[in-house]
């Protein structure tokens, strides 16, 4: 569970901090409901304020709701999209929340958040004293850093050398100290190397690895699990039915959802996408690939893996095709003149590399399941080619002008036909056989307890329902904090 031990003497001072800084800490409960549940002052402070501002009040942005806008915009329903089947190739609907939208333009500002909040309010991280760490492959220490910069405290972000340009510029300005460790989205072991190295040698420091952090987990079983039932209340038809959640594993927050969905459709599934060139679940491999956003050759702390139905692998190749298809325009010209509506393909730049392979992996369980237009699939698209455009610069100097012709085979190869292959459906023991592979990492190299390895599989679902009726208690800490700290807007 989250641990919530309270620490008065911190706590006091942390307090101290969020009265002159003027912040005032959102519940988990106004990241799901703003529209009803911020207050009026607030809303009217957020229409003069940036999406992206480094300004406290972002902190309630935080949220699937916001107006899709850059400045000012308030709160409405959830943003998400939908692929038509002359897109996907398949009959069943494929319905995406849309993460750029939030502040940083991607989702793991509400990671974070979940994260740190809880250390602030019960005085365990003192931000007149601690640096937060964020190890990550991208966008969760962009989100950590932009969040304790919200909240007074000093950052140190990690992520590999590898990852795109655009993510190191925009930490260079917000986040105190930038880590780069050794290869790309799959090293991630790296990653660990260094938080180790830096514990042992600083006294100042909290690391908050989104990898075995539970209020990751817990964000996203309480705020986007129900965005996507709101979407779903919304957008199911008579006689049609949700089959599940599509999402690529990453630090397994965002596919924490899916327990949230189980226990309210419980027939439905939830399905975890990695890269085919590291199936670490798919065939306990590794190796190095090109999507990313999603951190792999390990299986994180805080997967529910028992609840995990299907493991997809993806084939990045795929993923960098249809990424040139969506965003260059010989590409969305000839999309277009394949019968697919203009305003679908004006937004296609909606979907980062991450989001493609959530696509490519919605419609490989389609396939693989033969939906109808009977079922709905969700899946999530975690960021947006705000972050990529280096990468479409490479693409264009590596490979040359992309043409129709290239849109044509990628179109018909790389997205129409998408194969079903690569789609494990889990076994009681094939489930048993990757939760087995977090004593690896957890309890041979993290020095993690056994005994809670073994509660997380045989007290099951008990074990996870503990920390998803945390929630509660977790919001009622900020109601407190925020009452003390007596900070006026």
């Amino acid at each position: 569970m989250i641990d919530l031990t309270i620490n008065e003497k911190q706590l006091k001072r942390t307090i101290q901090r969020a009265r002159e800084r003027g912040i005032i800490i959102p519940t988990f409960k106004q990241h799901v409901n703003p529209k009803k549940l911020v207050p009026k002052r607030i809303k009217e402070k957020l229409k003069r304020i940036g999406l992206w501002d480094i300004h406290p009040l972002n902190l309630f942005r935080i949220t699937w709701k916001n107006e899709p806008k850059s400045k000012g915009g308030g709160f409405d329903g959830v943003n998400y999209m939908e692929f038509p089947s002359n897109l996907t190739g398949v009959r069943s609907r494929i319905i995406a929340l849309v993460g750029k939208w939030f502040p940083t333009g991607a989702h793991k500002v509400g990671a974070t958040f979940g994260c740190l909040v809880p250390r602030l309010v019960t005085g365990q991280f003192d931000p007149t004293f601690h640096k937060a760490v964020w190890p990550s492959t991208g966008n969760y220490c962009r989100g950590g850093a932009y969040d304790a910069t919200l909240l007074a405290c000093e950052s140190i972000a990690i992520l590999p050398e590898e990852m795109s340009q655009e993510r190191f510029e925009w930490l260079s300005k917000v986040a105190g100290e930038v880590i780069r460790t050794p290869g790309c989205e799959s090293n991630v072991w790296e990653i660990f190397q260094k938080c180790k190295e830096l514990k042992a040698t600083r006294d100042n420091i909290m690391i908050f690895n989104q990898f075995d952090e539970f209020g990751n987990y817990l964000w996203h079983y309480y705020v986007t699990g129900r965005a996507i039932e709101e979407v779903l209340q919304k957008e199911l038809k008579k006689n049609q039915r949700y089959f599940g959640v599509v999402s690529s594993t990453g630090s397994a927050g965002t596919i924490g959802c899916g327990d949230y969905l189980k226990q309210k459709y419980p027939s439905s599934k939830i399905a975890a996408g990695e890269a085919l060139q590291c199936p670490t679940l798919y065939i306990n491999g590794f190796g190095g690939h090109r999507i990313e956003g999603i951190g792999d050759k390990h299986v994180p702390w805080i997967h529910n893996v028992r609840n995990t139905d299907f493991v997809i692998a993806v084939d990045d190749e795929d993923c960098m095709r249809v990424l040139r298809l969506f965003n260059e325009p010989a590409g969305r010209d000839y999309l277009i003149k394949q019968g697919v509506d203009s305003k679908i393909v004006n937004n296609l730049d909606l979907l980062g590399i991450s989001g493609v392979g959530n696509l490519i992996a919605s419609i490989k369980l389609a396939k693989y399941y033969e939906l109808t237009e009977r079922d709905v699939i969700v899946t999530i698209l975690t960021d947006s080619m705000e972050l990529y455009q280096s990468r479409i610069k490479e693409l264009r100097e590596k490979y040359g002008r992309y043409t129709k012709e290239e849109a044509i085979k990628d179109y018909n190869k790389h997205l129409l036909g998408v194969k079903q292959d690569f789609v494990l459906e889990l076994n009681y023991y094939q489930k048993k056989r990757i939760h087995n592979l977090k004593y690896y990492t957890w309890i041979e190299q993290m020095g993690k307890d056994v005994n809670e390895l073994e509660r997380q599989w045989y007290d099951w679902p008990d074990y996870w329902e503990r920390i998803q009726r945390q929630v509660d208690e977790i919001d009622a800490l900020i109601e407190e904090f925020n009452r003390r700290a007596n900070v006026k807007i």
